[in-house]
């Protein structure tokens, strides 16, 4: 049981453990008795199993039928070949039989279809690699004016070998195009320079075939070695679960330790940064102290090529993209990972490491001092919401923050701002307890089940850590716990949300459920897997949920995002919004009228244009994004230039002319003098914030705040 808690995490009541009990006993009576000789493979376990948590505890189940059948066929085949490169009519036709079939194998058929639609990709791609090497052979015709879509959720499926091959045939000629362009353009640039070799457009053109066809040997090497019938039977169950809302997700055991990990900051791996690099995973960076700092053996620069657990065979990493390479390198506390290196000589080596604990301090909270017109405004970067549920004195999110405070309160800081930009979220009971610290003790979010019991989660702690005026900076990528602590900030009027039209709209709680009954179905890892499931919905104390239409921002600063299709309300498969009824609450007393500060910025905003070309700017790059390419030289010379263009002016809009003044707090520095490229890192993260104009006008609205505040009270 207490493993269950540590689940739950942010919401320990009881609705949710009598929901996961019951669900928990049913499945374990249903696979009793069963009368069957044969006992079903593991894809029939772990599907059969994931199809009665989806019936019978999720939020709003869909039913399994052949309606839900259809769409999952119609989605996996599109997530299994997104371009439409691979699969041409005649496959689709020959798998249609199947599009009946999946909700019987969710229920207990064999499975089958998404194994012959492996099969079909994988022939289909081994015939696309003979192809798209025929194709190279040959230089391309860059005078010819014909274009390309690139879109393949607007394409239909080739009707045959003919159109499929001329798809391809299209798509080489634009990646050659891309890299031509590039190479073309960096001639231009350096034919002054000493010792520079000047290639004709024929030789430049036969460069940019063979960047391609490399990039594509990766490609083909990717999908030979890192997308197997256990790699596809994942994306099959994810599509499934995607289906029932965008949030249910499939975790193998693997994928869950390193959510798990990416959670709580803390994982057990060597301490060593990898970056792709031209189809190798290569070290950038060693931390101080770790079992590869201490080997002796392990720089930046060594390639990593193998990767092997104790004794066990060696995995080869060609067609691994860093994260899959960081799943194999991470395992658990004290155990052995063997590591085959070619080193920046030309030599191979074998290094055996054993794990230990790796601190993402990066990933933690943050703070800086933010001087401005005679003030100091405190300033804190969130990532996410993170918690530690395994560790007792393991970093949650919220006592960091308040670390924070305390400290930003000693520099005696006239107002905060807590910039939760590209936070997507985290723990429900540590944004409960982040939101108390601004407030007395009050309701903070409403959560209902799929019975449609609300239940309000409280602060119930009456201590005010910081009472002065407080911003909160968001953008389309703030998301659930996010959206919860600008909501609550917003309900109370506690102080003002800054930022794109609306946040991501993700108004949905999830828990996650191990698959195996032998371990317990209350364990939220297990052997077949886990999923992590859609129980509950969370809601404004005014009533409205944050799902789909986000938080509305108080103060609205258009930025490059607001056009693309990102947002929860642009997955067909996302929950409805809704309301239930509003919470009585103590509204803040905020000294300032939230009207003036509004029409204070936007006067700002009519004298200055910086913003509103931003969001033109991003309006127009939508639409390229949007229409076909064109594939001769000249067209797409004048559409890359604007392109550019228009990309730089935004990147120079989104910077200061005029640097803030932007220090760390005491110490803060010093914490990474055993880690050069940490304390690079941090530095840079402070350089940024000193050109930040999104932060800036942030600072602008806190001094209108602090204006009103102080009038006030004259």
């Amino acid at each position: 049981m207490s493993n269950l808690l540590k689940s739950l995490g942010s919401v320990k009541r009881l609705p949710v453990v009598l929901i996961l009990f019951s669900l928990a006993l049913f499945l374990t009576l249903s696979s009793l008795g069963t009368g069957k000789k044969d006992p079903p493979g593991r894809y029939e376990d772990v599907l059969h199993r994931v199809a009665k948590m989806l019936q019978d505890g999720h939020y709003q189940p869909q039913s399994i039928d052949d309606a839900f059948s259809k769409k999952i066929f119609r989605k996996y085949l599109q997530e299994l070949d997104p371009e439409k490169a691979f699969l041409i009519k005649e496959d689709v036709e020959a798998l249609n039989r199947y599009s009946t079939q999946i909700d019987n194998e969710l229920l207990g058929d064999p499975v089958r279809f998404f194994l012959f639609a492996g099969q079909s990709f994988n022939e289909r791609m081994e015939e696309a690699a003979i192809l798209s090497k025929e194709i190279l052979k040959t230089p391309f015709n860059f005078d010819l004016q014909e274009n390309i879509l690139l879109d393949g959720e607007k394409m239909n499926w080739s009707a045959d070998e003919n159109e499929r091959k001329d798809r391809w045939r299209k798509k080489l000629k634009f990646q050659v195009l891309e890299r031509f362009y590039d190479l073309v353009e960096s001639r231009e640039r350096n034919r002054k320079q000493p010792d520079f070799v000047i290639k004709s457009d024929s030789e430049l053109e036969i460069e940019a075939r063979e960047k391609v066809r490399r990039q594509l040997d990766r490609t083909f090497d990717r999908y030979r070695n890192k997308f197997s019938a256990d790699d596809q039977f994942n994306l099959f169950v994810n599509t499934i679960t995607n289906t029932m809302d965008p949030h249910t997700e499939f975790f193998p055991p693997i994928d869950k330790r390193y959510f798990d990990e990416e959670m709580s900051g803390r994982f057990y791996g060597i301490g060593a940064s990898l970056q792709y690099d031209d189809g190798n995973i290569k070290i950038t960076s060693v931390v101080t102290g770790s079992p590869a700092y201490k080997s002796g053996e392990i720089q930046a620069g060594d390639i990593i090529l193998k990767v092997a657990q104790g004794a066990d065979e060696a995995v080869d990493l060609t067609g691994y993209l860093v994260p899959d390479a960081v799943k194999l390198i991470r395992g658990k506390l004290g155990s052995e990972v063997r590591l085959t290196l070619r080193k920046p000589d030309g030599s191979n080596k074998v290094v055996t490491l054993i794990r230990d604990e790796i601190v993402q301090d990066e990933s933690f909270a943050r703070s800086a001092i933010v001087e401005k017109n005679g003030q100091r405004i405190g300033y804190i970067f969130l990532p996410e919401f993170y918690a530690d549920f395994e560790r007792p004195d393991g970093n949650r999110c919220y006592i960091d923050v308040a670390k924070e405070i305390v400290k930003l309160k000693e520099q005696k800081i006239d107002g905060l701002v807590m910039d939760l930009r590209n936070n997507g979220g985290g723990s429900l009971y540590d944004v409960v307890q982040m939101v108390g610290l601004f407030i007395e003790e009050g309701p903070v979010v409403q959560v209902k089940d799929r019975e449609g019991r609300p239940t309000v989660l409280r602060d119930k702690d009456k201590n005010i850590l910081y009472n002065g005026p407080l911003t909160v900076m968001v953008n389309e990528f703030s998301a659930s716990a996010s959206e919860i602590f600008a909501a609550a900030i917003q309900d109370y009027r506690r102080g003002v949300v800054i930022g794109s039209t609306s946040t991501y709209g993700k108004g949905t709680v999830q828990r996650n459920v191990g698959l195996d009954p032998e371990n317990g179905y209350f364990m939220s890892s297990s052997e077949l897997g886990t999923l992590k499931l859609t129980l509950q919905k969370f809601y404004r104390v005014n009533g409205g949920s944050t799902q789909l239409r986000g938080v509305s921002s108080d103060i609205v600063l258009p930025d490059n995002l607001e056009d693309l299709k990102i947002r929860e309300k642009d997955n067909e498969d996302a929950l409805a919004w809704d309301e239930i009824g509003k919470v009585l609450i103590q509204p803040w007393v905020t000294g300032y009228d939230l009207n003036s500060i509004q029409q204070t910025h936007q006067a700002r905003m009519r004298a200055n244009s910086r913003f509103q070309t931003i969001r033109d700017n991003a309006t127009w790059l939508s639409q390229v994004r949007e229409q076909d390419y064109p594939l001769d030289y000249t067209r797409y010379k004048e559409l890359q230039q604007r392109i550019q263009q228009t990309v730089k002016q935004n990147d120079q809009l989104s910077k200061l002319s005029e640097t803030l003044q932007v220090r760390s707090l005491p110490g803060d520095l010093e914490r990474w003098n055993n880690d050069k490229p940490k304390q690079d890192r941090f530095k840079i993260w402070l350089k940024l914030l000193e050109q930040d104009v999104y932060l800036y006008e942030t600072l602008q609205v806190m001094d209108d705040m602090i204006r009103l505040k102080n009038t006030a009270s004259k």
